[in-house]
């Protein structure tokens, strides 16, 4: 074989191994994106199923509360239907307001704040707020990694060729960014 020969083969190999890699690594971020979004809805599922407790427990407390407990059921049940990481985000942000409602209203019942059940169910879905920051980050960081190849030259135009489109970011909601005021 002439060398003319051998190095277009060599060149259309190593075009073919780059697009090799590039649509693997879009296709592994991919699945990397499908898994953390799943840690998310672990950690939703999580924080929906102590709801009933919580409600219970509060019910006995403060039965004239009626209509925060519906909004916080009603919350609930929207996370449950939300199907894309934008309804999830939004219906999240929905039922995380309720239940700063609902904490808030606890305040007001000295004997409530002292229950086991109560302050156990509190460190619960402490516990899993912390979990739920912790796999929105890792999604995050994930269709963070996912796009920044998309962006980039020539593995985007690449990745673009085969279909993979930009995914977007669990973000917070306008509530979540507001600054906390602490005063005693």
């Amino acid at each position: 074989m002439e060398i003319g020969t051998l190095i277009i083969i060599g060149v259309v190999v190593v075009i073919v191994l780059y697009v090799w890699s590039a649509y693997n690594s879009l296709a592994t971020d991919g699945v990397r994106i499908k898994e953390a979004l799943s840690g998310i809805d672990v950690q939703l599922k999580r924080r929906i199923d102590l709801i009933p407790n919580l409600i219970e427990t509060v019910k006995g407390y403060a039965k004239h509360e009626k209509q925060l407990l519906e909004e916080l059921t009603n919350a609930r049940t929207s996370l449950i239907n939300a199907k894309t990481p934008h309804e999830k985000a939004e219906s999240d942000n929905v039922f995380s307001g309720a239940l700063k409602s609902l904490f808030a209203v606890s305040e007001n019942y000295p004997n409530l704040k002292a229950s086991d059940n109560f302050k156990q169910l509190q460190d619960e879905l402490s516990d899993t707020e912390n979990k739920i920051a912790y796999s929105r980050q890792f999604y995050n960081t994930n269709v963070r990694d996912y796009n920044a190849i998309l962006v980039n030259f020539p593995s985007g135009a690449i990745g673009r060729f085969f279909g993979f489109k930009d995914m977007e970011f669990f973000e917070a909601s306008d509530e979540e960014r507001k600054s906390i005021k602490v005063s005693f």
